[in-house]
């Protein structure tokens, strides 16, 4: 039984593997309306009603988008009536990320069989952008490029378990949970760095997943990779209710983060928590 599990794993290793090398990782096309509500908040010369007209151009879309905006997470003791008013009062920055944050999910992805964990790594990832934004403010670097690096950071793991169900499926191998995670903890930064690139992110955002396991102080993309490992770190420990301060000691180092800073960044725990209930809701 043993050999035939290592014969298995190997064989969709390697299937894996050249799937990667060859491109045939399965990508899904970033959806339109993300990639320019992400434009237009970054570009200055834009205006709320460029933004209030890109979201309504999806209705169910803008319902979600007001939903958020109103609830106490976002605007406590507001009543805001229109899209223009939520773009005002919170922001376009704001607003895009409740956008985008609703088109990019777990849907984006086939995984029979691994839907709740889909849906797990993608409520992860939503933490990890929300905690980066704090994190990001904290230490001046670039905070939308921070949400939205972070928010895409772990994006290869279901697209390398979309993979392994298909070719699993094309060679009618047996699929076991272990072997599948063992790969996919192997090869997820591998594939969300292809992601990026094929999605013609910004170039600071594929820097950033380029740096992911090597942050520095060295270059924006460096510290910003420090960011987002940081914010991963307090995303896993916020969904498992063991946050403290012992956040990783190189991460801290690159962002300069004193004793005092980590503790105002834990007061940011409830507030951060009440927007992924919104956002996941």
């Amino acid at each position: 039984m043993q050999e035939d599990n290592q014969r298995t794993e190997k064989e969709l290793e390697e299937l894996l593997k050249q799937a990667i090398a060859e491109g045939f990782v399965e990508v899904p096309i970033l959806p339109v309306i993300a990639n320019k509500a992400f434009m237009l908040a970054n570009d200055k010369s834009s205006d709320a009603s460029q933004m209030a007209q890109l979201i309504e151009s999806d209705p169910s879309l803008a319902g979600h988008v007001m939903r958020i905006a109103n609830s106490a997470a976002y605007t406590p003791m507001s009543n805001l009536t229109s899209l223009q008013q939520a773009i005002a009062r919170l922001g376009m920055t704001t607003i895009s990320e409740i956008a985008i944050s609703a088109v990019l999910n777990a849907k984006l992805f086939n995984t029979p069989g691994y839907e709740d964990y889909a849906d797990a790594i993608w409520q992860q990832s939503l933490a990890t952008s929300l905690w980066a934004k704090e994190i990001a403010s904290h230490c001046n670097v670039n905070v939308e490029v921070a949400f939205l690096a972070g928010l895409i950071h772990s994006i290869g793991r279901p697209a390398v378990l979309q993979t392994l169900i298909d070719v699993a499926s094309q060679r009618t191998l047996p699929l076991d949970d272990a072997i599948v995670h063992q790969l996919e903890d192997k090869y997820w930064l591998t594939v969300s760095q292809m992601i990026v690139i094929r999605w013609r992110m910004p170039a600071l955002v594929i820097e950033t997943i380029q740096h992911l396991e090597t942050p520095s102080t060295d270059k924006e993309a460096g510290q910003l990779a420090a960011v987002v490992n940081m914010a991963s770190y307090a995303a896993d420990a916020m969904l498992k209710d063991e946050l403290t301060d012992n956040f990783p000691q190189a991460a801290i180092a690159i962002v300069e983060f004193e004793a005092a800073d980590t503790q105002k960044l834990l007061t940011k725990k409830d507030q951060i928590s009440e927007r992924l209930t919104q956002l996941t809701a």
